[in-house]
């Protein structure tokens, strides 16, 4: 399998990106707490070069606890800035602007030495699509002042918010990369729904998502859908069974499958198969 996926767009987001970074003082790259290192662009790296940045790890809710905190000591051991986040409920996000202002402080202090007081620290927020660029901006602005959706590639220019607590926000559009060479990192974002559905096989998507929760997560797998001894079935055979004990049965007693296989991963995106992440640090 390889997934291209690289809307004319994203082009543009990458050059708006370049061409915007003189006007902030912060990158915040926003990424998925259950695939770190998959959801995150290595393109948007190299294009912000020594640019101070802090990592959120958003969606945090969504992943397994323990793997949290493995991934906050990783990014911590690399001298990274990571803060776990949900940016729906908000929770984590009030650690950003002390963050940013830390990371800040020589700057703000020769500011201070020039008289300078009280500008705006100015934060540019990148990320792929739909690791909720647009809710942290939502949610720390207190309104939906920029487009969220729960598609990926909802908003296509730059937004700039102002903050009652001396930030200002440019959001930018989610950039991906043109092509995924490691096939299983474009399963992983597949899986979160960062790369949309309508260029996927979900039937296929789906049977592979089950044999990893077989691998990884079985318990959590086997409670949701009141399964039993799974350990020699393929991740097709599982999604058959649970068609079967769900009932979505099609005239001539054939299991819809690709029901079942959107059902499923749309209750995976949405945490009730559990909290579970996708990948481990190494």
């Amino acid at each position: 399998m390889q997934i291209q996926w690289y809307p004319g767009h994203m082009t543009k987001t990458r050059r708006m990106i370049q061409e915007n970074l003189k006007f902030v003082d912060v990158v915040v790259e926003i990424a998925d707490a259950r695939l770190p290192l998959s959801s995150r662009n290595p393109e948007i790296l190299s294009i912000i070069g020594k640019k101070p940045k802090i990592t959120l790890l958003n969606k945090a809710d969504l992943a397994d606890p323990r793997a949290n905190q493995l991934w906050v000591d990783w990014y911590k051991a690399k001298g990274e800035q990571a803060i776990l986040t949900d940016c729906v409920t908000g929770k984590g996000l009030h650690d950003l602007p002390q963050h940013a202002k830390l990371l800040l402080k020589e700057k703000i202090d020769r500011d201070v030495a020039k008289g300078i007081v009280g500008r705006a620290v100015k934060i540019m927020v990148v990320g792929i699509p739909n690791v909720g660029k647009s809710t942290l901006v939502n949610k720390m602005a207190g309104k939906a002042s920029a487009k969220t959706g729960d598609r990926p590639g909802v908003t296509r220019g730059k937004q700039w918010v102002r903050l009652s607590n001396g930030l200002d926000l440019l959001d930018m559009p989610g950039i991906l990369w043109p092509k995924f060479e490691d096939v299983e990192v474009g399963k992983r974002l597949a899986f979160t729904g960062a790369i949309k559905d309508e260029i996927m096989d979900v039937e296929e998507l789906a049977s592979w998502l089950l044999e990893y929760l077989k691998a990884h997560y079985q318990e959590k797998l086997t409670t949701r859908y009141k399964l039993e001894e799974v350990n020699d079935w393929t991740g097709y055979d599982i999604l058959t069974e649970i068609g079967k004990k769900r009932g979505a049965i099609l005239p001539g007693g054939v299991i819809d499958t690709f029901r079942m296989a959107n059902m499923l991963l749309d209750e995976y995106r949405g945490g009730k198969i559990g909290q579970i992440t996708l990948e481990f640090p190494r």
